[in-house]
């Protein structure tokens, strides 16, 4: 693919979207995210091995790793920049074994978490850090859906339109890191 085209991706993402996807490949979300950080996830973790439901449906949902800033009158969302997704490799193949497809961030993913997307087919893409102004006006929505007492870290529906992002794991084993740096 050349480095000027772009895959558009609707949510949910099926299994059939994400065996085209390759790492280094430039996407477009749109539809439904649900954003979430580390006292979420570990939260969600702990209803899964306690067997209780989940605020919203795992099955083809992405998560994007974000602590959004307060809106500006007339916003929909704050700065909305991705979060490191390392903080969240402890959580992130139980939530792909429940049905997770995908996972938005920035930086590095640990070799369970690669293993996990391999495993579950799943997908993940990288956002630019620094970049959380200009993400954030590709939010067309936003609201809490569960942990309002976490504030920024509470779970958010999000609505995202032509949201630009990177394929940097593939569910082949492929990353758009370097392999010296992962091992």
């Amino acid at each position: 693919m050349s480095a000027f085209s772009e895959i558009r991706i609707q949510t949910p993402l099926k299994d059939e979207q994400i065996s085209r996807l390759r790492a280094g490949d430039w996407v477009r979300l749109n539809g439904v995210v649900y954003a979430a950080r580390d006292q979420a996830h570990r939260r969600l973790c702990a209803l899964l091995e306690a067997g209780q439901p989940l605020p919203f449906d795992l099955k083809g949902a992405v998560i994007y790793y974000v602590g959004p800033t307060p809106a500006a009158p007339g916003r929909v969302i704050g700065s909305a920049g991705p979060t490191t997704s390392a903080r969240m490799d402890a959580f992130a193949p139980a939530l792909f074994q429940a049905g997770l497809k995908g996972t938005i961030g920035k930086g590095y993913r640990s070799k369970e978490v690669q293993q996990a997307l391999r495993q579950y087919r799943a997908v993940h893409f990288s956002a630019m850090g620094g970049f959380g102004a200009l993400l954030s006006k590709h939010i067309a929505a936003s609201r809490i859906v569960a942990y309002e007492e976490l504030g920024p870290e509470a779970i958010r529906e999000l609505v995202l339109e032509d949201f630009p992002a990177v394929v940097a794991y593939d569910c082949f084993g492929n990353s758009v890191y370097p392999r010296g740096r992962q091992e």
